[in-house]
């Protein structure tokens, strides 16, 4: 599908001024908002989750969503994959590109979107079978069934995620018997084998040890050259870490967004500046 020509001469406002080039734009999103049903005592009420959200996330770099409790970040994140589809209360509006095709359009495949753009969440969720076959599942899904075929893309993957040298020997043994740090490399690796355009980061490493979240913040810092990264963390400092560009929520709205060196040492908004500086959060 075509790009949107009409888009195009959409300005970001100058409170938002153009992170990325729009020839650089992996994933976009143009007013996007999101509705929810909420429980209050007995009654259902619907919220705004995501209000008017435009913004675009560049092609191979590492984007970061900031922001307190219930700010919408990990509801704009799953919006890139249409997560948000499973709850058949939520309503969605506004758009959401992937590399210019409309990911809400007329015929989209999602379950071939969600292989595009593959999801992490915070809470690592192998499958309770062994290390190998976690990561041939996807494979052995779309039809490859050739031994060598899956030994060289397990190794790879493995490889990739920076665990083939902790379970090389474990290959068959359960993956429940792995470190917490080990399984979510291990579900990074089962999400790479499938070659996603694009890595969804629901806080990676909230649930893991100092140690385990340096290897998963190393691990994104090696995948920026072969996929585009975007990360949900509570933890600042991860973002400035980790992150070519921070994005600021708050109650559902996009604050600033910047690129992460400039949002942490010199933001736009007082807004910003008091959250990073741990006046409010």
């Amino acid at each position: 599908m075509k790009r949107d020509s009409a888009r195009e001469s959409v300005q970001s406002s100058s409170q938002h001024p153009e992170v990325v080039n729009p020839q650089d734009t992996c994933l976009e999103t143009r007013h996007l908002c999101l509705d929810y049903q909420a429980q209050v005592g007995k009654e259902r009420h619907r919220r705004r989750a995501l209000d008017d959200i435009s913004l675009r996330i560049a092609r191979k770099r590492v984007t970061a969503f900031i922001g307190p409790s219930g700010c919408g970040k990990s509801s704009l994140l799953r919006t890139f994959n249409r997560m948000t589809d499973l709850d058949e209360q939520s309503r969605l509006s506004g758009k959401v590109w992937l590399e210019g095709e409309d990911i809400h359009a007329r015929g989209v495949d999602v379950p071939m979107l969600r292989r595009r753009v593959g999801m992490v969440f915070q809470t690592p969720n192998p499958f309770p079978m062994s290390v190998y076959e976690n990561v041939a599942f996807g494979l052995r899904l779309v039809g490859e069934n050739n031994k060598r075929h899956l030994d060289d893309k397990v190794e790879s993957c493995l490889r990739a995620a920076a665990l083939w040298e902790e379970v090389k020997d474990r290959l068959f043994d359960s993956a429940l018997g792995l470190s917490g740090g080990q399984q979510q490399r291990l579900v990074i690796a089962r999400t790479l084998a499938v070659e996603p355009e694009v890595l969804l980061l629901d806080e990676p490493a909230s649930a893991l040890d100092p140690i385990s979240t340096l290897k998963i913040e190393e691990l994104i810092r090696s995948l920026r050259s072969r996929l585009t990264l975007v990360i949900v963390t509570h933890n600042m400092q991860q973002a400035a870490r980790v992150s070519d560009a921070t994005a600021f929520l708050h109650e559902g709205q996009l604050v600033e967004y910047a690129p992460t060196d400039q949002l942490f040492t010199n933001p736009r908004r007082r807004q910003t500046e008091d959250y990073i500086t741990g006046r409010f959060g």
